[in-house]
């Protein structure tokens, strides 16, 4: 189905998996996911607050209202691209991209998710790659960031195989508590780009985001 704004027809395909954008349709057939929880177990992945911690429904309910608020806030210094992660066609978590003062700087950050059950098989490095080839490929960044809590090892592991360096670190709570945060930071010279990644609706996109 072709959408009248443009984000809701981004794809980003590589042999393993899509990103594709997150439409609700396609939110709706995550919602089990969603529903079963993401976050069960400590160390807690995600900065306070979080729809993710929440019970259900109000779980549900928070998360899609937040996906549905962040879609709408589009202006010249704040934009976020929601995915919704398929694997062979089965909704199995989310990456998003966002842009603070992209015009301005051209730097990233990313937030993602996945399906316990999915955990440990290589998919958040390849969920991760696909969205730095939209932001560097696609969209012409200069700097991409993220963050993970120190004891988040599988999000650390992740920046460090594909190349981000150490950027410092901070603080933040996480259900109340703090916590130190790692910081990362891949620059456009140090990202190793890949000729298996295809991006589709990227020029379409760009006038909504207010790049072209």
């Amino acid at each position: 189905m072709i959408h009248t704004y443009p984000p809701l027809n981004l794809e980003v395909r590589t042999p393993r998996l899509t990103l594709a954008g997150a439409t609700d349709e396609l939110l709706e057939r995550l919602v089990p996911v969603v529903r079963a929880g993401v976050a069960t177990t400590a160390p807690w992945p995600f900065d306070d607050p979080m729809s993710l911690y929440a019970d259900s429904p109000d779980r549900e309910w928070r998360w899609l209202r937040g996906i549905w608020a962040g879609r709408a806030r589009v202006d010249p210094g704040f934009w976020r691209l929601y995915f919704v992660v398929l694997l062979d066609g089965e909704p199995i978590g989310m990456q998003d991209l966002i842009g603070v003062d992209f015009t301005k700087y051209g730097t990233v950050s990313t937030f993602s998710w996945l399906a316990p059950g999915r955990r440990g098989s290589g998919l958040g490095k390849e969920m991760r790659a696909a969205v730095l080839h939209l932001a560097f490929a696609g969209l012409g960044a200069r700097e991409a960031g993220s963050d993970a809590f120190i004891d988040n090892h599988a999000s650390n592991q992740v920046s460090r195989a594909l190349g981000y360096e150490p950027n410092g670190t901070t603080w933040d709570t996480r259900r109340g508590e703090a916590a130190p945060i790692q910081r990362w930071r891949l620059t456009r010279e140090a990202w190793v780009r890949r000729d298996d990644i295809e991006l589709a609706g990227v020029q379409e996109c760009l006038p909504a985001l207010g790049l072209g």
